[in-house]
């Protein structure tokens, strides 16, 4: 029973380790690479875009929100959700975007 709970206390660590880890390597840069791919049919993602839908928040006012972290729009972009195209992302993808967006906080 001891090993048992020993192994469990190390996969709880190495499992919040990789977490951090994940989130920390997220690359805004390659978050705007792929949000101008992506997201810029809908989304204005960035000051040099001029237009997209006018029924969806620009990545700047998203990241302006008071309740907007990098971890719940990673999440956001993983989950299926019906307003938005199923883009299938990696969690890398979903984190790099996610932390481009937070990169437009002021």
């Amino acid at each position: 029973m001891r090993t048992v709970l020993a192994v469990i206390r190390i996969l709880i660590v190495a499992t919040a380790g990789l977490s951090g880890s994940l989130a920390a390597a997220a690359d805004a840069d390659r978050g705007a690479t792929l949000a101008k791919r992506w997201c810029a049919t809908c989304h204005v993602v960035d000051s040099d875009q001029k237009q997209a839908s006018a029924d969806v928040p620009p990545f700047a006012v998203i990241a302006q929100k008071p309740d907007f972290t990098p971890e719940k729009v990673a999440t956001f972009l993983i989950e299926p959700h019906p307003k938005m195209p199923n883009f299938q992302l990696s969690r890398s993808e979903a984190a790099d975007i996610a932390a481009y967006i937070s990169a437009l906080r002021k």
